[in-house]
């Protein structure tokens, strides 16, 4: 079934791109699906095909929109995996920073749940064709634990459990600054930034009710190591959380930590990918209902950083 829409510019909306504004139309549609829409010709604006995404709508103008998902499925990818447990029901997966979870808008391979259908060979249903298996996820940049269900029953009950709260996850991440606290809780909700749609923000649109908990694991000069325990599983929680305290995550330009870093008194770029580490999991196996905790330790490339940075304290 096609769904067709048809939106009114308002005077205030004048003079933006029409991505964004068809965007903030469209709260579950990513400005890439946005854009893949507008180039295989399903939006009009006024009574012609729109030419290109960032084309400018004028108030008053009238912007008609085919809403087609094109129909993706996963396919298995013989790409290397670091597998840190499996079973018949489950697998959990060390996963490393660049890779993304699952095929979406813009990625159409090369992603984790490619490499475990070529593993595995079949993973649960309920997540979706785009998403086989998968229960819960990690952001691109960010590397650790993943848990994924071979099957519907597992998948089920995995997320009943993380629901629940019952599945404990602790990552390590630096962030820039001295966290005054020894340890401390963070409790804002968690929504889409209205204006940059690929960020979140604590509030923004339809926010949700979010908190982590964190504690000091380490201190330098100018950043601070710390666990970070997500309560709940909002997008971008933890790096929208510290963010909002004023210590972004290392690395996480996106949520305004800086691209250079002043180090041993030297500038240097920043790390080229987010310091936020899912280091450890603890869950009860959905079948056997036993206790199962696992951990990652932490990648050598930010393992080699804290070291560059302990140069500081000497």
């Amino acid at each position: 079934m096609i769904d067709a829409r048809e939106f009114a510019v308002a005077p205030e909306e004048a003079g933006k791109r029409l991505d964004v504004f068809l965007a903030a139309r469209l709260d579950d549609w990513s400005r890439s699906q946005i854009q893949d829409l507008i180039r295989r010709g399903l939006v009009m604006v006024g009574s012609r095909p729109a030419r290109k995404a960032g084309e400018i709508v004028a108030a008053g103008g009238l912007v008609s929109v085919r809403l087609e998902r094109q129909e993706m499925r996963a396919t298995p990818e013989a790409l290397p995996l670091s597998i840190v447990y499996e079973d018949e029901d489950l697998v959990v997966v060390d996963k490393p920073a660049g890779m993304v979870v699952h095929v979406g808008a813009g990625v159409k391979s090369g992603t984790l749940v490619n490499a475990l259908l070529h593993h595995v060979g079949s993973l649960s249903a309920a997540g979706g064709a785009l998403r086989p298996g998968i229960v819960h996820r990690l952001d691109k940049m960010t590397s650790g634990l993943v848990i994924v269900a071979k099957n519907d029953a597992t998948h089920r009950a995995l997320a009943a459990q993380f629901k629940s709260r019952e599945i404990h996850k602790t990552y390590l991440a630096l962030v820039h600054g001295r966290v005054s606290k020894d340890s401390g809780e963070i409790a804002r909700p968690v929504g889409r930034d209205p204006v940059r749609r690929v960020r979140m923000r604590a509030g923004g649109l339809t926010s949700r009710d979010a908190l982590t908990r964190y504690r000091v694991v380490k201190r330098f000069p100018h950043f601070t190591l710390l666990e970070a325990m997500p309560l709940t599983g909002r997008t971008h929680q933890i790096r929208v959380h510290l963010a909002s305290i004023g210590h972004p995550v290392v690395g996480d330009t996106l949520y305004g930590a800086p691209g250079k870093l002043r180090l041993n008194g030297k500038e240097e770029p920043t790390l080229e990918r987010t310091f936020l580490h899912a280091a450890a999991l603890q869950f009860s196996h959905p079948r056997s209902r036993e206790s199962l905790a696992l951990i990652s330790p932490l990648p050598s490339q930010l393992e080699d950083f804290l070291a560059h940075l302990a140069k500081e304290d000497q």
